[in-house]
């Protein structure tokens, strides 16, 4: 029986010829990632353990991101935490203030995922470097400070699902629409502790930053991960930021797949998610009623890369934010947010009247820079909308595409690009 890309890296990884869905394994780490939310859990169980150290400090990554620089008194303790780990462990690959990025860009960035890893995370977006080729998934903290003791993980084999992606998107089409589109279309459980597996054609009509958009979101179909092939694209990245020797893994002609589906990327319209799920999708012509808002924020994890802001700045070059709309624009890495200011796009932003912040998660998860009030809306290129996910549990989020978001800020209400032409 033949295997997925994701069950080839996992049979390499934990030592035996093949594997099948279902079976338990374990499997040796190339990364094991924590933020400062998630890793002082980590760092209090591992006090636990009989176990003294880490099983190697170049491959263990500690991002403070979500609440940096920190916004209170117990976030500053959470940092100084991991901070004092980090330093008595002599952790290479630690980031804080000056040196920090939102961790899902800012890893692929500093070299430190490459196709054919496995990768663990104690943050439920870790899904993204299978962009690249890499087996990525979330852990919960308790595996987090397993797989730093030990550089070990078990896992569940999973089943997969196979996208065949044709095509080419049409323009203000992105990523982000695309698995929004999907996520739409199966519901977010309908990849339940599968592999969402991408392939076809379709495929090389996406850029990198495409690619991690959509391998970000994989969580939100409920996915163990999200995995594209490598292409010349991939290894061209692959080469200009790590020094890494990569491993392609390529699924078997006879691989097994629950479900497959093709999806042809030209038909596809930017998109939004309404709350409280990122099922719950419209294309923009069907929207029919007025939806007005308060708050726009571009950035996170999912959307905060350059081509995110080159494609916000584009559409809000000129033009100015709506009068009693808050847009916040946030570059997701140092790197990210110095290109941004060389390109222009920074002074595009101000000059439209939105803000640019320093890398951070903060907004996307209801923790600071951007929290919403009762009955407040936003429209957001993060990839959550639950109930309460960026402020009172009587706000909304609808999730866009970058374009769409800009768009909207200068609207004053959902809109698309194409509406500021008319």
């Amino acid at each position: 029986m033949g295997m997925t890309m994701t069950q080839k890296s996992l049979a390499a990884h934990a030592g035996l010829p093949s594997v099948e869905a279902g079976q338990l394994i374990e499997v040796d780490l190339d990364l094991v990632l924590g933020n400062d939310i998630t890793s002082p859990v980590a760092i209090h169980e591992m006090d636990k353990f009989k176990k003294e150290g880490i099983f190697d400090k170049d491959k263990i990554a500690l991002v403070m991101d979500h609440f940096v620089p920190n916004k209170d008194i117990k976030s500053a303790e959470h940092c100084k935490c991991v901070r004092e780990f980090a330093c008595k462990h002599e952790i290479t690959n630690y980031f804080d203030v000056g040196e920090m990025g939102i961790e899902h860009a800012l890893l692929p960035e500093k070299g430190l995922t490459v196709a054919g890893d496995v990768i663990i995370g104690a943050d439920s977006h870790t899904c993204t470097y299978g962009a690249l080729g890499a087996f990525s998934t979330g852990v919960g903290s308790t595996d987090m400070a397993a797989g730093m003791a030990t550089g070990k993980a078990w896992f569940k084999v999973p089943s997969a699902i196979k996208f065949n992606l044709i095509g080419s998107p049409s323009k203000w089409v992105s990523g982000k629409d695309v698995i929004l589109h999907i996520i739409g279309m199966i519901g977010v459980d309908g990849a339940l502790y599968k592999s969402m597996e991408f392939t076809g054609e379709g495929v090389h009509n996406l850029s990198m930053d495409d690619r991690f958009t959509i391998a970000n979101m994989a969580i939100e179909a409920g996915g163990k991960n999200g995995i594209f092939p490598v292409d010349d694209i991939a290894i061209a990245y692959m080469k200009e930021h790590s020094k890494r020797e990569f491993k392609i893994y390529e699924a078997d002609e006879d691989a097994v797949y629950e479900e497959e589906y093709t999806i042809d990327l030209s038909k596809l319209k930017p998109t939004v998610a309404f709350p409280h799920l990122p099922e719950n999708t419209k294309t923009i012509d069907e929207i029919t009623e007025e939806i007005t808002i308060d708050q726009v924020v571009i950035g996170s994890c999912t959307n905060g890369r350059i081509d995110d802001l080159r494609c916000a700045a584009e559409v809000m070059q000129g033009e100015h934010v709506k009068k009693g709309v808050r847009c916040i624009v946030i570059p997701a890495t140092q790197k990210i947010y110095l290109q941004a200011i060389e390109e222009g796009l920074v002074q595009t932003f101000i000059e439209a009247g939105a803000i640019v912040s320093t890398p951070t998660c903060g907004p996307c998860l209801g923790g600071y820079m951007g929290i919403l009030a009762a009955g407040e809306r936003c429209v957001s290129t993060t990839n959550r909308n639950c109930v309460g996910r960026m402020g009172h549990v009587d706000s909304e989020v609808y999730l866009a595409s970058p374009a769409v978001a800009a768009a909207s800020a200068i609207t004053g209400k959902i809109s698309s690009p194409e509406e500021l032409n008319n």
